[in-house]
């Protein structure tokens, strides 16, 4: 009974509610990059669409097709997106791999709210798709960066 109280614990009523409202969920018009990750183990995607001005996003649309997980974290990331720069997307990323790997403390800001997904921390086949959405909006976001010195 033990595994079914930690399911319970890890698809909370707050990981539903974030799975259920994801923010900017479409795709942009013409955006000036675009990427879509694919998570090998599970199959979760996330695409990403984004435009950026000043080195900061200024538009931003996310096709995210994952599990519950994946797509809370999509919602997180996606509540605090507007304004960001690579290096803070970055920052969260690599923040949030830590805390699913090495116990780390959660994203701080300017992002919040990632310590709910702390219990999936045991379930190492789920943390591709938690990083997805910030994978791959740091990817877009170099890619957009890169066109725009070309």
């Amino acid at each position: 009974m033990s595994g079914d109280s930690d399911l319970i614990k890890l698809y909370s009523q707050r990981i539903l509610a974030l799975a259920a409202d994801i923010p900017h969920r479409g795709r942009l018009e013409a955006p000036q990059a675009s990427i879509r990750k694919r998570a090998p183990l599970c199959g979760s995607t996330v695409t990403v669409d984004l435009d950026m001005e000043d080195g900061r996003i200024a538009r931003f649309a996310q096709d995210v097709k994952a599990c519950a997980l994946g797509q809370a974290s999509a919602a997180l990331m996606g509540a605090d997106i507007i304004g960001r720069t690579r290096a803070e997307i970055e920052a969260a990323r690599d923040q949030l791999r830590a805390m699913l790997k090495d116990g780390a403390p959660p994203p701080g800001a300017p992002f919040h709210g990632f310590e709910v997904l702390e219990p999936a921390r045991d379930y190492r086949n789920r943390h591709a798709s938690i990083l997805l959405a910030l994978e791959a909006t740091a990817e877009a976001m170099q890619e957009a960066e890169r066109a725009a010195c070309a």
